[in-house]
């Protein structure tokens, strides 16, 4: 969070240094609030280039066993643009290595467990165990203590990312 407010604040001054240079070059022709003005632009541009860049770049982090399984975009109030281009504000991976394959009572079943990423104000991971019984596409989370949660258990496609990744 620091590096990203310290590279917004160059990002501004920097443009702002355009502005100068800019008005200097043009015999001071350009008005004085040129300068605040792209150094604001610069900081927006940052912040934007910033937002959109931050799923590809949390992607390049995760260990080469991670696969993506589902990601979503949205829109924020407060950042109107992403109602014209959403960007990407959560994802889910699969811990391929720890995937555990058990044939119980005639039906293949899987544990593995998911990692949920959340763009906030600062990042937010979650992770949380799984079952997947690969006969009837059933997903069941399991709590901290491994016990299934079965009011959160569902039903997923069997041409979903996470079935044919875990089922294969």
């Amino acid at each position: 969070m620091l590096w990203t407010i310290l590279a917004i604040v160059v990002a501004g001054l920097g443009a702002a240094g355009i502005a100068m240079l800019l008005r200097k070059l043009s015999g001071n022709r350009l008005p004085k609030w040129i300068i605040p003005a792209l150094g604001g632009l610069g900081m927006l541009s940052y912040q934007i280039y910033y937002e959109y860049s931050w799923f590809e770049h949390q992607l390049q982090r995760q260990p080469a066993e991670s696969v993506l399984v589902a990601s979503e975009t949205g829109e924020v109030f407060w950042r109107p643009w992403t109602f014209f281009w959403p960007m990407t504000t959560a994802f889910t991976v699969l811990d391929s290595k720890s995937l555990l394959r058990e044939d119980a009572s005639g039906n293949n079943v899987v544990a593995f467990n998911l990692y949920r990423f959340e763009k906030q104000h600062i990042d937010r991971v979650n992770h949380q165990p799984h079952l997947l019984n690969c006969s009837t596409a059933e997903l069941l989370p399991l709590d901290a203590q491994k016990k299934p949660q079965l009011d959160q258990m569902k039903q997923i496609a069997k041409d979903d990312v996470l079935y044919r990744q875990a089922c294969q």
